[in-house]
C-alpha cells in the first residue's frame, strides 16, 4: 500500500444524464462541482463538458474554456485532467455500414485534442481502447492513438492512458516503448464498463501484473462497484477515481447529492484502511508534474 493515495474526480461524463442524477451541466456548474470535489479530498478533476441548451456532451472548445478559467480563478494548485474521448463513436448506418450513421462522431485526433492544446491543462485522458462500449464501438486505432499521443507531448500535457482490458495495458506499453509517453507513465484503469473487463478483484489483480514499469496507476469502477475498487486498489497500493461520471449512487439506489458526496466517501475510505489521501501537490510530485 502506498503512504498517500490520489483521488481523482470525474465530475460529469457525457453519457445522457439519468433520472434524477446530479450530473453538472453548464461550465459554472461544473466548475463549481470541480472546486465542491476538491475540497472534499480531490487533487485530480476529469472534465467533459455539456451543451447548457440540451445538455448533451460537446466538444466545444469555448466550453471547456469558460470551465478551466472558473477553476483556476478559485484553486491554483487542482490537476485539471481535460477529455479527448469524445469523436471515436461509430455507430454503422443500417443501410450501408461502411458509413457513419446517427450517432456518430468519429473524427480526426487533431480536432479531439484542439482544447487540449488551447488550454494546455497537466493531464489529458487518450483512450487506449477500440472496444463496443455500450451498444456500439469506440475507435482509437493506434496512428490515432499515436497522433493524440504526440500532439499532447508536445504541448507539455501529460496523458491519462486509460485501458478497459488487458489487451490495452500492451498497447498502451508500446506508446510508452515508442517515446509518445514522456515522463513517468500515468495508467487509468477503468472497469466495469458495458463491454469492458469487470470490476472484480481478479481483474484488478491481473491487471496489476501486466502494469508498465515504473508507471502510477488509478482505478475506477462504473456503478455499484466503484465503492468496492476504491478498497481493492488501495489495498493493492494503486490510486482511486470517483465520480459522477462513473456512479451516481452513493449506496443502493440512494442518489449521490453531488461530486463532493462520492469524494468524501472515497476518502473515507482510505482513511478507515490506514491510508492518506494525497493533496493536489503531492499529487504534482507523484506525477512529475512541474
Amino acid at each position: 500500500m502506498g503512504s498517500e493515495t490520489i483521488v481523482t474526480c470525474a465530475v460529469t461524463g457525457g453519457a445522457p444524464i439519468s433520472p434524477g442524477a446530479a450530473n453538472p451541466i453548464t461550465p459554472e456548474q461544473i466548475a463549481d462541482e470541480c472546486l465542491a470535489a476538491a475540497e472534499a479530498g480531490a487533487a485530480i478533476v476529469h472534465i467533459h463538458v455539456r451543451d447548457p441548451s440540451t445538455g448533451k456532451a460537446s466538444m466545444e472548445a469555448a466550453l471547456y474554456a469558460q470551465v478551466v478559467s472558473r477553476i483556476r480563478s478559485r484553486n491554483a494548485d487542482l490537476i485539471i485532467n481535460l477529455t479527448t474521448g469524445p469523436g471515436s463513436r461509430f455507430v454503422p448506418d443500417a443501410a450501408d455500414p461502411k458509413r457513419g450513421g446517427p450517432g456518430t462522431s468519429l473524427t480526426h485526433p487533431a480536432e479531439r485534442v484542439a482544447h487540449v492544446l488551447e488550454l494546455r491543462p497537466e493531464i489529458c485522458s487518450l483512450d487506449v481502447a477500440t472496444m463496443n462500449l455500450g451498444a456500439s464501438p469506440i475507435i482509437n486505432t493506434p496512428p490515432h492513438m499515436r497522433e493524440i499521443a504526440k500532439l499532447v507531448r508536445d504541448a507539455g500535457v501529460k496523458p491519462e492512458l486509460e485501458v478497459f482490458e488487458l489487451g490495452h495495458l500492451e498497447q498502451a506499453k508500446t506508446l510508452i516503448a515508442e517515446g509518445f509517453v514522456s515522463g513517468t507513465p500515468f495508467i487509468q484503469i477503468c472497469l466495469g464498463a458495458p463491454g469492458g473487463a469487470p470490476a472484480s478483484p481478479r481483474t484488478v489483480l491481473g491487471m496489476c501484473d501486466s502494469l508498465p514499469a515504473n508507471c502510477v496507476w488509478s482505478v475506477f469502477g462504473f456503478g455499484a462497484q466503484s465503492f468496492p475498487m476504491v478498497a481493492q486498489t488501495f489495498l493493492l497500493g494503486g490510486h482511486v477515481r470517483v465520480g459522477l461520471e462513473d456512479n451516481i449512487h452513493i449506496r443502493g439506489d440512494k442518489l449521490a447529492a453531488g461530486n463532493a458526496e462520492l469524494v468524501e466517501h472515497a476518502s473515507r475510505i482510505v482513511h478507515d484502511l490506514g491510508g492518506t489521501v494525497a493533496s493536489a501537490q503531492t499529487a504534482r510530485r507523484l506525477l512529475g508534474l512541474s
